[in-house]
């Protein structure tokens, strides 16, 4: 997904995720100099970094928002440059989605088969890669940056925290991609539900006056309506599992963050630190597990975008014989981001 984003996008958003990461350092050093000395001199200073970090984060949700809608802008475009299925298609598909019904089934297949599936993929599916470009992708960033960013700056004021900090933050992202597997796995089930009953219930409408006079209206009431419970049941499933991750990541954190704050407060009773050391630790080290934890919970936020996303690179590979022009016409739409 992030190769359809312009370099010149990821470049601006790295640059601002830097400027956030240096503000944060330097305001928990400010934070920490006036409780410790009891000065109000830093105080000036400190508004500016809490400004300046508010401003680069309006200016990437902004960047990453510009960036969303051209990419599905160029992903509606090229879809709807592809051809259409044809009635009979259209028809095979809704009576495989009606045979296909049961316990666990989803949709399978390549591409955007009927009408139905056509519209749900074009609105609701594209609409879910808002979450992907403007949390997901940087939070990411953020996530490679800003931990060690902090943790350089532990290192300097207190290298035996550092150490623990260092020892302790790989076990975020193993358990955060322990149990994203399973939501990925589930969410992409839940898309895939939704895409069938989406499409499913369109064709359904477009034929009703011949289902009305065949007299097979109940069946396909009892299609969408098994449907509908199917995409309940996922959608729950996975919503269980988000809420599971983020129970584990938290956890995980707390006792990180315990493990530095205990003997920090020791050696402070002791006399062994600085109070200022200590009030500097004490605030930077949270901060090396946040951004690992909000990439568990963006993840889960953009989930569906992912899944609809692999939906829609499915139908663009589909029909090369038929629509040659697909290819090149989403790649100039790529270009032309920053050329407006």
């Amino acid at each position: 997904m992030l190769r359809f984003l312009p370099r010149r996008v990821l470049a601006v958003l790295l640059a601002l995720v830097v400027g956030q990461g240096v503000l944060l350092v330097v305001q928990a050093g400010l934070l920490a100099r006036a409780v410790a000395d009891l000065d109000a001199g830093p105080l000036p200073w400190l508004a500016g970094a809490v400004a300046g970090r508010a401003v680069l984060a309006w200016v990437g949700t902004s960047v990453a928002g510009r960036a969303s809608a051209s990419v599905k802008r160029g992903l509606r475009e090229a879809l709807l440059a592809v051809p259409a299925a044809g009635p009979a298609a259209a028809a095979a598909d809704a009576d495989a989605d009606a045979d296909a019904v049961g316990p666990g089934g989803a949709a399978s297949g390549a591409g955007v088969r009927g009408a139905g599936a056509r519209v749900t993929l074009l609105t609701r599916g594209l609409d879910a890669l808002d979450p992907f470009f403007t949390g997901y992708v940087p939070q990411l960033l953020a996530a490679c940056v800003v931990p060690v960013l902090v943790l350089a700056r532990l290192a300097v004021a207190d290298w035996a925290s550092a150490l623990v900090v260092a020892l302790t933050v790989p076990l975020v992202p193993v358990f955060g991609a322990l149990v994203g597997m399973r939501t990925a796995a589930l969410t992409g089930r839940q898309w895939g539900l939704l895409h069938r009953l989406g499409g499913h219930f369109r064709d359904v409408l477009a034929g009703l006056s011949t289902l009305r006079a065949f007299g097979r209206t109940g069946h396909q009431s009892v299609v969408v309506r098994e449907l509908a419970d199917e995409h309940r049941r996922a959608t729950v499933g996975a919503l269980r599992v988000a809420f599971l991750s983020s129970l584990v990541l938290e956890l995980v954190c707390a006792l990180s963050v315990a493990l530095v704050a205990v003997p920090v407060g020791l050696r402070l009773m002791d006399g062994e630190m600085a109070l200022a050391t200590g009030l500097l630790v004490l605030i930077l080290t949270p901060e090396v597990y946040l951004p690992l934890r909000a990439l568990g919970a963006r993840f889960h936020a953009s989930a569906e975008g992912v899944a609809a996303a692999r939906e829609a690179f499915a139908a663009l590979d589909a029909p090369r014989g038929a629509c040659g022009g697909v290819r090149w016409r989403w790649r100039r739409c790529r270009r032309s981001f920053w050329r407006r």
